[in-house]
């Protein structure tokens, strides 16, 4: 400002002194003419609209009284790095170029508040500002072209001179740090004060100081409810049993819930935004317009478009299959992804992102907007079919999104928010690393497109590596890394950051497991990055989003007490976060809960040195012949054929059948103790032989027994198996409804007895054709639980593998021909950075040939992968040596199958031919089609086995049996399209 001194020595904070005539307006008077200018200011085109203010303005003014006294009132005027730095205060929304009070020249003025204010922006950034107009004009025809105005209330004479000496001593400090202890001091005082004296604080007296204060973050939380309640209303809706309105009235109620919920926590950066019906990487794709032409055309609500993109509408003559789900990195969770083309023309079709916030404001909470980031969306999405050039990837319109995606930023920016997380986790691949120009250009652009806003750049799940040299150089406000999954990136990133004025996110509590923070150890962390960059450039919070924990702990009742204090759900993440926080800016506040954490972690510790001496003892027995079969695939085929004769392309399922209600109802009943294991037994039994027949009659080839025994397809072998605890209500979303409660093992494991042989002998006692025995194997077992952290997962997958090496040579004891030991989740533990690959898939694929080595060669093993993209990790994919392997193609568009034509591969493959995930029933023509593509990839004809991509829990039993109808129709046709 032009009367502001230029002197970069603080010791006298510079100040612009005006002369203030207060003014008292009637409030009602004042009410109406604030509508009236607002209502100006979003129809400035409108005629006489300006008239009608400046006419409002006399009708106000000319009824008001004028106080008996002139007071002088100081304006404190912000210099680039003087006052209020951003930590302390955040900008509101602009009130605009105002020119209402006969001043000479329009004026602009921003309007700086504290934190604690932000959920009464629009008081804070209009009311009071509007009630001081003729001091605003006045300051502005003094000192310049922006007014900066600091929030305060200016009739409160005494409170405005506390404010001035505060705020001098406070950018004393900021060049001194010793003066910290007396600003702490005076902060303290001031609140007494003015507290005692019952008098309006200012604005900046609600919380302790940012410039000394470490804030908290939570990057994200379970969007499935307390009670699973969007699954409940998902599921209703698509039934036709609610309508829209019923189903959005759920999720903002579990929306509220949430923001709720780290409120109380008392976590300073809540996420909002990142809540979905079904996915956030198709929120995305809604949001931004990419939405292939088949859907776009479709005469259907847009609620019903965005749940036809993910699981596929086959009604009222609308006939869409689902878009292709992939793993998210190396999750359970499953996204749905992009189909991106040249033609693709970004636009923002909806505000789902600034509604939310926006909501959550309504609702007194200031949220922290989250939003997937524009290469990470890219880079994980897929060409559409509509791209004619073969040499099209998605990242090649990154600049044609760009400019969209900072559309959206300053929406977020004109609804009130000043800061936004945008989550960029593919900056953890190898596959980022020559795109340093890239994210350079994006994010400039992004920091243009809305300069108020602060970008928290997020990564998690790995480790930057090289990557850093360029994110560190972003123009973003603070960078997210996760301390959880690679804590060793820490000091290089330290080393990068140091010199900018990057604030460092410590992602230490960690978002993809269950066990309750070491807050001692991670406050040794901490305190390492505020000694190197100051507690005002360090924030802590979750490693990532929470939505891969359950819940909360509050609703396990039934687990014993000691074993429920080792665990910490999402709720409890929240109040660990914020514990962190209050630890590193007031330990004494921290003390108790600091006390009883260290209690815990001891208990558990003292547990981890017990261990199963048995089990040990027979892993470290383990020869290497016990990881190899007898013969080669040749001899063993030849032995299997002479066994049991099975036609070209034989027909089989991948294994489970219909959960029906019935079924549900009769295995809550058994818990419940309403009926007896007698007749449970007896219920399954009847289902097995329901399941047997129904599949003769279709007419496949090889049968299972459908599995309704098993709750879920790792629970139930945990259950049986030593070393796992298990929950009631600890549901992880893994794809749209699709819920599941992983285990959590808890020390070493081993098989006390025969776990589904008698099931499998029971339906092999029912046909003549072969059934399959059903296994889960060791290393998706791991993956698909909570696994420990004192023992690595090597020792705890070839412990898993021992106890199925003796289930798979029981169902051989027992007369089943084939077992199948289904690996869907081996890709998705593979490590995000391939210089680890190697050290993962060894004992993964050793894992796996433990388990199913010990038979004979007359007995064939199957197994099964789904939604992975396995061409990086084929050569490891063959040395699982299993006779059969059928693995998801159907969305992929059979591109996948390439890799075995290049590998030459030797044995059985069912590539998957439907997609089970959608409730939509394909032609036996669509698989005709997708049979013939399959020989153009795999000559090997005769080596085909014709199944579905997946098993058939989720589905209902009408569409199942039509599927599968049409997959015999479709198998059928090919033996006699190509005879063998």
């Amino acid at each position: 400002m032009s009367c502001c001194p230029t002197e970069t020595d603080l010791t006298h904070f510079p100040t612009c002194r005006v002369e203030l005539l207060s003014t008292v307006f009637p409030s009602s008077k004042v009410d109406d003419w604030l509508w009236l200018w607002w209502d100006a200011q979003s129809e400035r085109t409108v005629p006489n609209r300006a008239d009608e203010v400046d006419a409002g303005w006399r009708a106000m003014t000319a009824t008001s009284k004028a106080s008996s006294s002139k007071e002088q009132a100081v304006l404190l005027v912000e210099e680039d790095e003087d006052l209020s730095p951003d930590n302390i205060f955040i900008k509101t929304v602009d009130t605009g170029r105002l020119r209402v009070m006969g001043g000479r020249r329009p004026m602009e003025v921003e309007v700086l508040y504290h934190k604690s204010q932000a959920a009464f922006k629009w008081d804070m950034a209009v009311f009071p500002v509007l009630h001081e107009l003729e001091f605003l004009n006045a300051c502005y025809e003094y000192t310049g072209d922006i007014i900066t105005f600091i929030v305060i209330r200016l009739d409160e004479q005494e409170t405005l001179e506390q404010a001035i000496e505060y705020f001098k001593l406070m950018a004393r400090a900021e060049n001194d740090p010793r003066l910290l202890p007396l600003l702490a001091s005076e902060f303290h005082r001031m609140s007494h004060h003015f507290h005692s004296r019952g008098l309006y604080q200012p604005c900046f007296a609600q919380l302790q100081l940012a410039s000394n204060m470490v804030q908290s973050a939570v990057l994200g939380f379970p969007r499935i409810g307390d009670k699973r309640q969007v699954k409940k209303a998902l599921e209703s809706y698509w039934g036709g049993k609610i309508d829209a309105a019923a189903l959005q009235k759920v999720a903002a109620e579990t929306r509220l819930a949430r923001w709720e919920t780290l409120k109380a926590a008392g976590v300073d950066s809540i996420p909002s935004g990142d809540f979905t019906l079904y996915d956030h990487s198709l929120d995305f794709s809604t949001t931004f317009n990419v939405i292939p032409a088949k859907y776009a055309a479709a005469d259907i609500s847009e609620l019903d478009r965005y749940f036809a993109m993910g699981r596929g509408r086959q009604v009222a003559g609308v006939d869409l299959p689902a878009q292709e789900m992939q793993k998210w990195f190396d999750s359970n969770y499953h996204y749905i992804k992009g189909e991106i083309s040249s033609h693709t023309e970004f636009k923002l079709s909806n505000t789902k992102p600034v509604d939310e916030y926006v909501e959550a404001k309504a609702a007194g909470i200031v949220t922290r907007p989250v939003l997937l980031g524009p290469i990470t969306y890219l880079l994980l999405g897929k060409t559409g079919r509509d791209e004619e050039s073969a040499s099209f990837t998605p990242i090649d319109v990154l600049d044609k999104l760009v400019p969209v995606f900072g559309e959206l930023l300053a929406k977020l920016q004109a609804a009130g928010a000043t800061e936004v997380q945008i989550d960029e986790p593919a900056l953890v691949l190898d596959a980022t690393k020559n795109l340093g120009a890239q994210y350079a250009s994006t994010y400039a652009a992004l920091a243009k497109a809305a300069p108020g806003l602060k970008i928290t750049l997020a990564t998690y799940f790995g480790r930057l590596d090289e990557n850093v040299s360029f994110v560190a150089k972003l123009p973003v406000h603070s960078l997210h890394i996760d301390l959880d999954r690679a804590a060793g990136q820490l000091d290089g990133v330290l080393a990068a950051i140091k010199p900018t004025k990057l604030v460092l996110s410590l992602g230490l509590i960690s978002g993809r497991n269950i066990w309750k923070n070491d807050l001692a150890a991670s406050i040794k962390v901490a305190e390492k990055v505020i000694a190197e960059l100051g507690a005002d450039r360090v924030v802590v919070a979750t490693s990532s989003s929470l939505l891969h924990t359950p819940v909360t702990l509050k609703s396990e009742t039934a687990l014993k007490p000691e074993v429920a204090d080792w665990f910490s759900f999402a709720t409890e993440k929240a109040y660990e976060v914020a514990t962190l926080a209050k630890a590193l800016t007031a330990p004494a506040e921290a003390k108790a809960a600091l006390e009883a954490n260290a209690v815990s972690i001891k208990a558990r510790r003292d547990f981890e040195t017990q261990s199963d001496k048995a089990v040990r003892e027979r892993l470290a027995a383990v020869t290497p012949d016990m990881y190899d079969r007898k013969n080669p695939f040749p001899a063993r085929k030849a032995a299997q054929h002479a066994v049991c004769p099975l036609p070209a392309f034989p027909t089989t399922t991948i294994g489970s059948f219909p959960q029906t209600k019935e079924i549900r109802l009769a295995r809550a009943n058994l818990g419940k103790g309403t009926i007896t294991t007698a007749e449970y037994d007896a219920f399954i039994e009847k289902e097995i032989k329901s399941v047997v027949d129904i599949q003769e009659e279709i007419g496949l080839d090889m049968l299972v027994h459908g599995e309704p025994e098993r709750n879920d397809m790792v629970q139930y072998f945990g259950e049986r198996l030593t070393g796992f605890v298990f929950t009631e209500m600890a549901w992880v979303q893994s794809y749209g409804s699709r819920y599941v409660r992983p285990p959590i093992i808890v020390s070493d494991v081993s098989r006390p007895e025969a776990m589904t042989v008698r099931w499998s002998a029971y339906a092999q006692s029912l046909s003549k054709l072969p059934v399959k025995g059903m296994l889960t194997g060791p290393v998706t077992i791991l993956n698909w639980s909570f696994p420990r952290v004192d023992v690595s997962r090597e020792v705890q997958s070839k412990q898993l593998a021992l106890a199925l090496r003796d289930e798979v040579i029981d169902l051989e004891t027992a007369g089943i021909f084939a077992i199948q030991v289904d690996e869907p989740a081996i890709r998705e533990g593979l490590p995000l950075r391939e210089v680890d690959w190697d050290e993962y898939l060894t004992w993964a694929v050793d894992s796996f040939r433990l388990a199913t080595a010990g038979v004979k060669d007359s007995t064939q093993t199957h197994s099964h992968f789904c939604y992975s993209d396995f061409n990086a990790i084929f050569s490891h994919i063959i040395k699982l040596d299993a006779d059969v392997i059928s693995i998801e193609a159907s969305k992929s568009d059979l591109k996948l199958l390439e890799v075995f034509k290049t590998h030459n591969y030797p044995n059985s493959i069912g590539p998957g031919l439907y997609d089970i995930h959608s409730p939509r029933v394909p032609t036996a023509e669509e698989m005709q089609e997708k049979i013939a593509g399959l020989l153009k990839a795999i000559p090997q004809a005769k080596e085909i086995v014709v199944n579905p991509d997946c098993g058939l829990k989720t589905r209902a039993w009408p569409e199942t049996i039509a599927s599968l109808k049409n997959l015999v129709t479709a198998a059928k046709w090919a033996r006699a399209t190509y005879p063998q």
